[in-house]
Parts: structure tokens; C-alpha cells; sequence
């Protein structure tokens, strides 16, 4: 029995391996090399991205690792989102790609597609992250996914890393539109 209490436990330790706490702020981290991608006609440039600039819009957070394999497992929620037409006024989404946990000779791949994601979806905020500056001071797993939703004081008000399930994602919309309202 006490095997199995330690197994578990040591599970739980690792599921949880990130420093974010809910009800409480993203840790503050800046992305100065690439960084936010923003459209200027049909060329992009890029600019310093600040996690403290997450307030006044509910956000779900996605940060990514620069792998296929790794946006595939959150894609049905990317996809919810987009089919529910939130008030851009009220919510954005906010996309982190870490370049720097893609696979060896894929970097390039990886920032034309994350260009390409941005032209697609020009009213959410994408973020080009060379150098794993986020997934560092988030303390978060490589090779994997982080959902996060944040209220517009920007605290955390749900958290998951790993592929979400399909009950998780309702949660995620059903909380992101209830946090609109408020």
C-alpha cells in the first residue's frame, strides 16, 4: 500500500510541475528575442513581448512546444475557440510558441508556421519564443502543452499542462465566456 501512496503521490508532484498557482498571477517574463509577432501590411514584424501586459482582456493562454506532435494535442480546443467568436473587445488568446524545444533542423519550420498562424488568426496574440524564456520562468515541462485561462486582473483562473480532455475543454470556454460577463 505504501508503494502505491508513494507512486501516486510522486505522479501528482510531477503533473504539477509548473509554478503557477491559480487565483494568482502568471510569473513575470519578457521575450525579447523575436517575441510578439505583429502584422504590418503583409510583412511581420516583431516586438518584446511581456507577460505583464496580459491584463484587461480574459485570456486563454496555449504555450507550445515547437513540435507538431505538441500543437496536435490542444488543437480541438484552438478550434472550439474560433468557432465561438468572442468579443475581441472582451477576450484574446494568446499563443506562445517555444522555438527552442522544436526538434533539431526544424526551427525554420516552426517560424513560418507560427507566421502562417498569425496571418490566419491576425486578432489573437502570437509570441515567437527562441529561447524558452517563458517555459523557463514558468517552470513548465518541454515537449508539451500549457493551457491557461486568465481573468482580466490576468490571474490564473484555470490551469492545465497536457493534452486536455474533452470535458476540460468545455470547461475552458464555459469559464472563458463567464469571465467575459463579469
Amino acid at each position: 500500500m505504501k508503494k502505491i501512496v508513494g507512486s501516486f503521490l510522486l505522479v501528482l508532484g510531477i503533473a504539477d510541475a509548473s509554478n503557477i498557482a491559480l487565483n494568482q498571477p502568471l510569473a513575470g517574463v519578457v521575450v525579447q528575442d523575436k517575441g510578439e509577432l505583429i502584422l504590418d501590411g503583409d510583412s511581420i514584424q516583431y516586438r518584446v513581448w511581456d507577460s505583464k501586459n496580459l491584463l484587461g482582456k480574459v485570456r486563454i493562454v496555449q504555450h507550445i512546444a515547437g513540435r507538431k506532435s505538441v500543437k496536435a494535442k490542444n488543437q480541438p480546443l484552438m478550434d472550439s475557440i474560433v468557432a465561438q467568436h468572442f468579443d475581441e473587445n472582451k477576450y484574446q488568446t494568446t499563443n506562445i510558441i517555444n522555438v527552442d524545444d522544436a526538434l533539431m533542423g526544424t526551427g525554420l519550420f516552426v517560424r513560418g508556421e507560427t507566421k502562417k498562424a498569425k496571418r490566419k488568426h491576425p486578432k489573437s496574440q502570437v509570441v515567437m519564443d527562441n529561447e524558452g524564456a517563458v517555459q523557463k520562468a514558468w517552470d513548465l515541462k518541454k515537449q508539451e502543452s500549457l493551457v491557461v485561462v486568465l481573468d482580466k486582473a490576468g490571474k490564473v483562473r484555470f490551469v492545465h499542462e497536457g493534452k486536455l480532455n474533452n470535458g476540460q475543454i468545455q470547461e475552458v470556454l464555459d469559464l472563458a465566456k463567464k469571465l467575459q460577463q463579469e
